[in-house]
């Protein structure tokens, strides 16, 4: 076995129950069970206030409150990298080639990190992630505000935050569960951080174009590298459960081969990140083509980069709060190929659009669609991972989700450059939704895999026995 977190042995302690921990069904004894009906896990009784009830722990709200500073710094950061680079090359490839380098690392390394996240304490891997992407912003902020700044450069630093993600990733979403102190809340911790995030994605994007325009790129990145250290500090500040350390017989290489065996035999976490490795691989990388949507497409700047890039903010942050008011993640797996499809449909009307206004609209479709898919196979896949597998399968999440995105990257430059930005997001787009199709077809085979597990949680009741 692998390291696993003590709280499986002690009362009340965060861990979602595995299948020998069921929680407790919440009919009272000898009330007839439906076999589609959810079990209610809360007192809902104060309005709407289960949208934002995983606030509770102490611990989640740290990190949300540091997340919440930090992340617009990340985003002026993206923002700020793309432009910089379309700036000094003027070249869509060049764009795809550093969107490529930034995130190879992650595709290669992130399997192996995820073996190592399940052995390490998780709070301690993103104190130093978070430490080292600090370091890495201030290094890009000082090369650039004293003009020394070249493309090698960024391509460097871009291979260097890759690495950092390769462990950040896996560490953070396996970390949710420590930090959340009823499980049945995970699902609402992944939706209220989903929701920072695009809040993030909303001002941040905003923000950099407004630096950029009137200061340059450089103080976006110097302002990304001290938003680091708010996150550092709500780490710190954590009060978290002792965690019992089981040393483990296999090697790294055992491990993985373990975690991979159960990802690939388990029809409905494959299926899912099947799914996201063809929404990452060819839709999610039209971000790295927005530089040339904003100057040769719509003929606008900076501030028109941040518009497109702040609408899909829009879409994506009223997907995280639709999801953040859901009670419980029954009824979430269909809402995965209809996101996916909506997503693939945004890019391709994207794509074909000329005007502002319309290419604004369809930004908010494409972030909503986005958004509301990660998030809803981001619960999914948590909930039904077992505890002791969780870091390399959010790992393998990693892989699918953002691992695939530099070829993604790489594809959209090439297609760009070869028959141009706006035909190159329409087919990507089309390849999302026939991703969508395949998925929906085997929905009836993954609904059947999930419903025993669902049952055991208590996610929905028991079928009634018969006699």
């Amino acid at each position: 076995m692998t390291r696993r977190d003590s709280s499986a042995e002690q009362p009340g302690a965060a861990e979602i129950p595995t299948l020998e921990e069921p929680l407790p069904a919440a009919a009272p004894q000898g009330t007839p069970l439906s076999a589609t009906a959810a079990v209610a896990t809360h007192d809902h009784t104060g309005g709407i206030s289960h949208a934002w009830r995983a606030l509770r722990a102490p611990n989640f709200r740290l990190f949300f409150s540091g997340q919440s500073i930090s992340l617009i710094g990340t985003w002026m950061t993206r923002i700020a990298t793309s432009w910089l680079v379309y700036r000094l090359t003027g070249s869509a490839w060049l764009l795809g080639i550093v969107g490529f380098m930034g995130q190879i690392p992650t595709f290669l390394l992130a399997p192996f990190a995820g073996v190592w996240v399940d052995r390490w304490n998780k709070r301690t891997v993103l104190v130093w992630t978070q430490v080292l992407a600090a370091l890495q912003s201030l290094a890009l902020a000082a090369l650039t505000l004293t003009k020394h700044i070249t493309v090698a450069d960024i391509l460097a630093l871009s291979v260097l935050q890759g690495l950092i993600n390769a462990f950040d990733m896996p560490g953070r979403q396996s970390f949710l569960v420590e930090m959340v102190d009823d499980k049945r809340d995970l699902g609402n911790a992944i939706a209220l951080n989903s929701s920072i995030v695009n809040v993030a994605r909303l001002v941040g994007p905003s923000l950099a174009g407004f630096v950029i325009s009137l200061y340059g790129e450089g103080w976006c990145f110097l302002i990304d590298g001290v938003s680091y250290f708010a996150v550092i500090a709500s780490l710190l500040m954590m009060h978290l459960r002792p965690i019992a350390v089981v040393e483990s017989g296999h090697s790294v290489f055992q491990q993985l081969r373990e975690g991979w065996h159960y990802v690939s035999n388990f029809l409905p976490i494959r299926n899912l990140l099947l799914l996201f490795a063809v929404v990452s691989l060819m839709g999610i990388p039209y971000t790295v083509l927005m530089p040339v949507f904003a100057s040769r497409v719509l003929h606008g700047g900076p501030h028109t980069l941040g518009a497109l890039m702040g609408a899909a903010g829009v879409g994506a942050l009223v997907s995280a709060a639709l999801l953040a008011l859901r009670k419980t993640v029954k009824g979430l797996l269909k809402m995965v190929p209809i996101s996916a499809a909506l997503f693939g449909v945004g890019l391709i009307g994207f794509g074909f659009s000329h005007i502002l206004w319309l290419s604004l609209i369809l930004m908010l479709v494409v972030g909503f669609g986005m958004m509301q898919g990660m998030a809803a196979s981001n619960t999914i896949i948590q909930t039904l991972a077992p505890a002791d597998k969780r870091g390399r399968i959010m790992s393998f999440y990693t892989m699918a989700f953002v691992g695939m995105a530099p070829f993604g990257s790489l594809l959209a430059g090439g297609l760009a450059h070869v028959v141009t930005a706006s035909w190159a997001v329409v087919i990507t787009g089309s390849c999302c939704v026939l991703g969508a199709a395949w998925f929906w077809r085997q929905m009836g085979a993954v609904r059947a895999a999930i419903r025993p597990i669902y049952r055991e949680l208590g996610i929905i009741r028991p079928a009634p026995e018969t006699h």
